[in-house]
C-alpha cells in the first residue's frame, strides 16, 4: 500500500506510537473514538507524545481539518484492552479515527456537520482500501464497554449507516422473547465480548449500555428489554 494518500487538505503530524501489524493480518475493523480532551491541540499533542504511548491513524477536528498521525499499514495504539468477535488485539486489525470532542469530562456536545462530512469522506476511502464490512465500523465503547463511552450517544451512527459506513436496523422485528442468556448469546453473535452467564452482571450491564449508545441512543438504561431485542434481531438478520 502506498504511504501517500490522495486526500484533499490532509495534514501530517507523525506519531511515534505505533508498531508493525502481524504478518498477514487484514484490516477488518474501523474504530471510531472521541478525544475527550479540552481542545484539538491538547488531543493532537497527546497523540504524538512518545510518553503517552497512545495514537490513532487519523484525527478530525470539529471544522473538518484532517490529520494523519500513523500510516494505515502500521498498528496504531488506540483501542487498548478490547474485544470483538473473539479477537483481542483490536489494534492489529483496525484503523483508528479520533474525532475532536471534549467528551463527558469537558462538555460533551454534538459532532458538527463539517466534522461528520470529513469523516464520511475519509471512512469511504478506508473501506475502499481494506476488507472492512459495514457491520465492523464500531465505536470504542463497543469493543471496550467496561472502560469507554466514546464516541457516545450524540454520534450519528444512523447517518453513517445510510452511506454504507456502518449498519442500522432498517426494520424492527417482532421481539423474539429472549431470556437474558439468549440475549447475551445474541450480542455475542453480533460481536460483543460479553459473558454468557445468564446474569445481569457488571460486564453484561456495561455491554448492553454500549449497544444502546450505538443503536438506541434515546434510552440508555442497561435493560435488555423488548425494544433492544427487536433491534438486535434485525441487525443479526441484516449481517447474516
Amino acid at each position: 500500500m502506498s504511504d501517500v494518500l490522495d486526500i484533499a487538505g490532509l495534514r501530517e503530524q507523525r506519531s511515534p506510537n505505533h508498531d508493525a501489524r502481524p504478518a498477514g493480518q487484514p484490516v477488518d475493523i474501523l474504530l471510531l473514538h472521541y478525544t475527550g480532551m479540552p481542545s484539538a491541540r491538547a488531543a493532537l499533542d497527546r497523540l504524538v507524545d512518545p510518553a503517552a504511548r497512545v495514537s490513532a491513524h487519523y484525527l478530525i477536528e470539529e471544522d473538518g481539518t484532517l490529520w494523519r498521525l500513523v500510516p494505515e499499514d502500521r498498528r496504531a495504539w488506540h483501542a487498548g484492552v478490547s474485544r470483538w468477535a473473539g479477537a483481542t488485539d483490536i489494534n492489529a486489525r483496525s484503523i483508528g479515527i479520533e474525532l475532536v470532542n471534549p467528551g463527558r469530562e469537558f462538555g460533551y456536545r454534538p459532532f458538527p456537520e463539517t466534522q461528520m462530512a470529513a469523516l464520511e469522506r475519509l471512512a469511504t476511502g478506508i473501506l475502499g482500501r481494506h476488507p472492512i464490512p459495514a457491520h465492523r465500523v464500531l465505536g470504542h465503547s463497543d469493543v471496550a464497554p467496561l472502560r469507554k463511552e466514546d464516541p457516545g450517544e450524540l454520534f450519528e451512527w444512523r447517518r453513517l449507516a445510510a452511506r454504507g459506513l456502518g449498519v442500522w436496523p432498517r426494520q424492527r422485528r417482532e421481539p423474539p422473547g429472549w431470556s437474558l442468556a439468549e440475549f447475551q448469546a445474541a450480542l455475542a453473535r453480533f460481536g460483543y465480548g460479553i459473558p454468557q452467564s445468564g446474569a445481569l452482571d457488571d460486564e453484561t450491564l456495561a455491554t448492553i449500555v454500549a449497544f444502546q449508545r450505538h443503536f438506541r441512543p434515546a434510552l440508555i438504561d442497561g435493560e435488555p428489554d423488548a425494544e433492544c431485542a427487536s433491534i438486535l434481531a434485525a441487525l443479526l438478520a441484516e449481517i447474516g
